[in-house]
């Protein structure tokens, strides 16, 4: 698969290990590892935090083969709902970072550059969200609107 932003093509980084069934050392039930999910989310915790506590901290490989639901599946079943998708925010967290960045450092041409390929993937994502009514039709992104959305 090529790179979205130049010509070049890469290898993305590590596999998961191919497992087709949840592995017998896993001590949870799917109800305790879905209390979990709950709870982490209801604490504000990110999908991706949850995913490496739950591996980490309770041994749990893989929650979809776990519980037979994927960590957003679950959340909507318990009735957790998030402002905004989480690819979203980590994109309008990294714009922010960058523009803080930017203006310490006015030369910096090549994150300059960086900051403006965050900015169209975030206004690609936001296209397809309002397409798929994720987010209201209404709402647009600008920096500003950013930093007081991710902090």
């Amino acid at each position: 698969m090529s790179r979205m932003h130049s010509s070049r093509r890469g290898s993305s980084g590590s596999k998961r290990p191919v497992m087709a069934k949840n592995p017998t050392w896993v001590q949870q039930t799917p109800e305790e590892i879905k209390e979990l999910v709950a709870k982490m989310a209801n604490e504000g915790v990110t999908m991706a935090k949850i995913g490496l506590i739950l591996r980490d901290q309770h041994a749990i490989p893989n929650i979809r083969l776990a519980t037979g639901m994927s960590m957003k599946e679950i959340c909507d079943s318990k009735g957790i709902k998030f402002d905004f998708p989480e690819d979203l925010t980590c994109l309008m967290r990294g714009a922010v970072s960058l523009s803080g960045h930017l203006k310490t450092n006015k030369k910096d041409l090549h994150n300059a550059r960086g900051l403006m390929l965050i900015e169209s993937k975030i206004r690609r994502l936001v296209k397809y969200y309002k397409r798929e009514g994720v987010i209201p039709e209404t709402w647009y992104y600008s920096l500003s609107k950013a930093a007081l959305q991710v902090e």
